[in-house]
């Protein structure tokens, strides 16, 4: 499995897409700071998307955005719009009153979230921006995208069997292609996700991913990326901020602690799993990252701890 599959793998995150959602000017909703990552893509009209302490985000038709953390935000049809909560425009809705609905301009919306299970992040997800957008009409993926958000507008219209379902799995498709889109855009100035734009280095990272139980050395990586080993060590450094075998340390110790969660392989199974030979060393290792021992790790977490 290539890197950036094998991290958004391990995330765990699930899906949901609302129900499309029709203003009429003059609208504006205010949501609240979540602990879901909210997307939305505009299907007709203009708006606004506005995050304190960010430029405000002008989407046009097609254009997708995501608030990666939560974060409050507003969603306006003008910039100079009142806003209501989010929880307020809801109610309202299902009280069959509700708001912003007039012969004037119709703006349409397809909204949704994401939510990490895992108690375990990758460190990328900790360094996304407060807010992303795609603008499809200048990004190479711009097809899938449009394709994915096409099949959930089918699928919310036709309300079938099996319906949520389906648009939970869209949903999780359309998170990894905004994801493949932002690293496309070149709006990534350093970390995990811009070493896609190098292949070279990129090239290393699949190969520490697809066999994180290999005793690899420096030389052996810089060879996969087709480098001398002062230049692939400069170069890791430069995207990651990090050396390439402290990368791969970190990544073993997130692949234990998810392995120690998801199977009930012995201690010494796992450490081979992810590179060390010596439970004794995996041991010491762990703890002195994770603050205690993989047995302990263990039993706490699944005690709900």
């Amino acid at each position: 499995m290539d890197a950036l599959s094998d991290v958004l793998d391990s995330l765990k995150f699930k899906g949901v897409v609302y129900q499309k959602i029709l203003f009429t000017a003059p609208w504006g909703v205010a949501i609240a700071q979540d602990q879901y990552s909210q997307f939305w893509r505009l299907l007709k009209g203009t708006c606004y998307v506005r995050i304190p302490g960010e430029e405000m985000i002008k989407m046009n038709e097609g254009d997708f955005v995501l608030v990666p953390h939560g974060a409050a935000h507003r969603i306006l049809g003008h910039p100079d719009n009142v806003s209501v909560p989010a929880a307020q425009y809801v109610k309202a809705l299902q009280c069959g009153q509700p708001l912003f609905r007039g012969d004037d301009e119709e703006t349409l919306l397809i909204g949704g979230h994401f939510e990490f299970t895992s108690p375990i992040l990758h460190p990328f997800v900790a360094a996304l921006p407060k807010v992303i957008r795609i603008n499809t009409h200048q990004n190479e993926i711009r097809l899938w995208l449009e394709q994915a958000a096409a099949f959930m507008n089918d699928e919310l219209k036709a309300n079938k069997a099996g319906n949520q379902l389906i648009l939970a799995r869209l949903a999780e498709v359309v998170f990894i292609l905004i994801i493949r889109a932002y690293i496309e855009q070149g709006d990534v100035a350093h970390g995990f996700l811009r070493a896609f734009k190098n292949p070279k280095i990129s090239a290393s990272l699949n190969a520490m991913h697809s066999a994180p139980e290999k005793d690899w050395t420096l030389s052996q990586l810089a060879s996969v990326a087709g480098m001398s080993r002062s230049l692939y060590c400069k170069e890791f450094k430069t995207l990651l901020e990090d050396t390439p075998l402290a990368y791969l340390t970190e990544w073993r110790i997130l692949k234990a602690r998810e392995l120690l969660l998801e199977n009930k392989e012995n201690i010494n199974e796992i450490a081979e799993k992810v590179g060390y030979r010596s439970e004794a060393a995996f041991n010491r290792l762990f703890k002195s990252k994770i603050g205690e021992t993989p047995s302990s790790y263990r039993r706490r977490l699944l005690a709900g701890g």
